[in-house]
């Protein structure tokens, strides 16, 4: 019989179960033995997890092979919780227990009072019932107020009135959740903020694998695989974890946010919530994804955002909705069956970006939408310094001859007239302006784009398109990134962003 799957033919009683020839083994020597069959069989290991192939995923496989419990340690938003829920991927698809009972107990050794006073009245009648793998899994968040009975257990005296037991009684005994996951996986999240003298009860767990209850002397072996995740902020600061808990942890797992662009890109899109119906659709270019995504990596190398707090994952996917639904609104109010994003769009997505950070002292006088703006710019500045030549003034170069005429060039010097984007700055410097909204027409958008000269041409050249309709995206990019450069004025007047000529602005502005 295959370690994952259970007979064709569910049996029903214990007897039916011994003749099947079933076989019951450890959880975790469970879960290694449906690891090492996924190996050899080249199975993905826990699909959906994205950018941990080299770094968390190893580590993870090794404690599974180890029998090991373990935590997972990170900042918020680096799949921790995602990873314990899929642990259940190792466990096999249904395991037979004794049917009614609280804490799942092997039909062949059963440890409650109530199964094995069960099993020696019927023998191999006693019924059995099914457990498939997610119901072998809980999870508890650790808050202050998490007690001894939510976690082993407590006697019930509602249970004793009803079944007119005594107080004494085993029977009587309302069982936790740790005891309930008897043959499956448990799990802690944020075990710094559990209570020490709680941590200190789990210490018994882990090392003799028993319970103990009020006065009872009741021993429970449990047969329960102990995972947890916590983030280093909590570890330090909020709460702590007992050193002798810590000790008995067998593997602590770093996690981490996405190494490169294309991970978070890939996790973003994975997540997020983008194919939606009932309204215009909403194409998504991969320069709009880029730009997100790039937020969260520029907001995790800002200076004024607490990097111990880290920027979760969550950022670039709520911002992403964000950018999609303000792209559907306009569709719907201009009568439009498609649209395609702007790159003033992502100004709309600025509330998922402030609400997903933390500020230190320089930032919170900045002010979170400050910082939001900031930040944005910063990956719009990164990710145009990718696609196109440097467009940062340069400092006017030395003369090394006497005479501008023997060069040929005359007294221009500077990068901007230089640049492929001279074209652009002149048009901008002859008065010119270009005015854009985040709900005027695709068809108007263009228009507004198109009067500045040179523009087209740049942004065809070195971004490259897909489509006539994601041209105006691109020189909207392209405008925004000489903006971040600091080679044209942005300035913005009510629901309406105007670039105009820097010179100009700078004498206006005094």
């Amino acid at each position: 019989m295959k370690s994952r799957e259970a007979p064709e033919v569910l049996p029903k009683t214990v007897g039916e179960l011994r003749s099947s020839g079933w076989r019951s083994v450890p959880v975790k020597e469970e879960m290694r033995r449906n690891l090492i069959r996924m190996l050899r069989d080249k199975e993905p290991v826990l699909p959906g997890i994205i950018g941990y192939e080299r770094t968390v995923l190893p580590s993870l496989r090794n404690a599974i092979l180890a029998r090991h419990d373990f935590i997972l340690l990170g900042l918020r938003g680096q799949a921790k919780s995602r990873i314990l829920r899929a642990l259940t991927g190792f466990l096999d698809e249904r395991i037979p227990v004794v049917e009614g009972c609280e804490i799942n107990d092997d039909p062949f050794a059963p440890l409650c009072k109530r199964c094995r006073r069960l099993a020696a009245e019927r023998g191999d009648a006693l019924p059995v019932a099914w457990l498939g793998r997610q119901e072998r899994y809980r999870e508890k968040l650790a808050t202050p107020d998490v007690t001894m009975a939510d976690l082993i257990g407590d006697i019930d005296p509602i249970k004793a009135a009803t079944e007119r037991r005594s107080l004494s009684d085993e029977e009587v005994i309302h069982y936790g959740l740790i005891p309930r996951t008897h043959r499956g996986i448990f799990a802690i999240n944020e075990l710094p903020d559990l209570q020490t003298r709680i941590q200190v009860g789990l210490l018994n767990i882990m090392e003799e694998r028993d319970v103990q209850i009020r006065g009872f002397p009741v021993r429970l072996p449990l047969d329960v695989c102990i995972v947890y995740s916590a983030n280093p902020e909590d570890y330090t600061n909020r709460g702590t974890i007992i050193t002798p808990l810590r000790d008995r942890i067998d593997s602590q797992i770093l996690t981490h946010y996405p190494a490169t662009l294309e991970d978070a890109m890939a996790i973003t899109a994975q997540e997020s919530w983008v194919q939606r119906s009932g309204a215009p659709a909403v194409k998504l270019p991969r320069l709009i994804r880029e730009i997100v995504d790039s937020v969260a990596f520029a907001a995790r190398k800002s200076e004024f955002v607490d990097q111990s707090s880290g920027v979760s994952a969550r950022l670039a996917i709520a911002a992403l909705e964000n950018v999609v639904s303000n792209a559907e609104q306009r569709a719907i109010a201009n009568g439009e069956a498609s649209t395609v994003p702007r790159v003033c769009d992502l100004y709309a997505a600025l509330p998922a970006v402030t609400g997903k950070i933390e500020l230190v002292y320089e930032g919170e006088q900045e002010g979170l939408a400050a910082v939001g703006r900031r930040v944005l710019g910063e990956a719009v500045q990164q990710l145009f310094a990718r696609y196109f030549p440097n467009a940062a003034p340069a400092k006017p170069k030395p003369k090394r001859s006497p005479a501008p005429e023997a060069t040929g060039r005359g007294s221009k010097d500077t990068a901007a007239e230089e640049t492929i984007y001279k074209p652009v700055v002149d048009w901008f410097s002859k008065g010119n302006k270009a005015e854009i909204t985040d709900s005027m027409s695709s068809g108007d958008y263009a228009a507004a784009l198109s009067k500045v000269e040179g523009l087209r041409e740049i942004a065809v050249r070195h971004l490259k398109p897909e489509g006539p309709e994601e041209i105006p995206l691109a020189m909207e990019f392209v405008l925004e990134g000489l903006h971040q450069n600091s080679l044209v004025a942005r300035e913005e007047m009510d629901s309406k962003v105007s670039y105009r000529d820097m010179l100009r602005q700078m004498f206006e502005s005094m």
